[in-house]
């Protein structure tokens, strides 16, 4: 049996990508994240209240399909440096490398960060994967002197915070 004669195994798997609608689209929503945005980018401007970001993460992540993980990247004064979609995955997980994550911190030259990822059930009670790989990034980042100072878990109603909940 020559290659050309191997039957072909259709596995049902997409071969495109779906084209998913983000909310980020609408117009007032897209402004209202340029808002945030300009507020929490200031380099001069430190972040003293976690509403502010809690409220740009929610509008982010929020109406995201899949799982995605993101990093606010902070100087050491709590400046905000980035933010950045690191991972996507799924609609119940995503792969998360520590490895990347510390790059990432590095390449920015941050001193500080802030996790969030969304929870497409809604449910933003943190699993149990949630938890653990938050204390494997956060003994990453103390390898390197960057300090973890929350991570939210966004989904339906407000934004469940590590840090408030004591997990961190």
């Amino acid at each position: 049996m020559s290659f050309n004669d191997v039957p072909v195994v259709h596995d049902g798997a997409l071969r495109t990508p779906i084209d998913y609608t983000s909310i980020q689209t609408h117009p007032i929503i897209r402004e209202a994240i340029g808002i945030l945005e300009a507020q929490l980018f200031k380099r001069e401007a430190s972040l003293t209240s976690s509403l502010a970001v809690r409220e740009y993460l929610r509008l982010q992540l929020a109406s995201e399909p899949l799982e995605v993980f993101a990093i606010v990247f902070l100087d050491n004064h709590h400046g905000v440096i980035a933010y950045e979609p690191l991972f996507r995955g799924s609609i119940s997980g995503a792969a998360i490398y520590p490895r990347a994550v510390v790059r990432r911190a590095i390449e920015h030259n941050c001193s500080a960060v802030i996790f969030a990822h969304n929870h497409p059930s809604g449910d933003t009670e943190p699993s149990r994967a949630d938890r653990d790989a938050t204390t494997r990034l956060k003994a990453a980042l103390d390898l390197v002197d960057v300090r973890v100072l929350d991570h939210f878990i966004i989904g339906k109603g407000t934004p469940l915070s590590f840090a408030e909940e004591g997990y961190l």
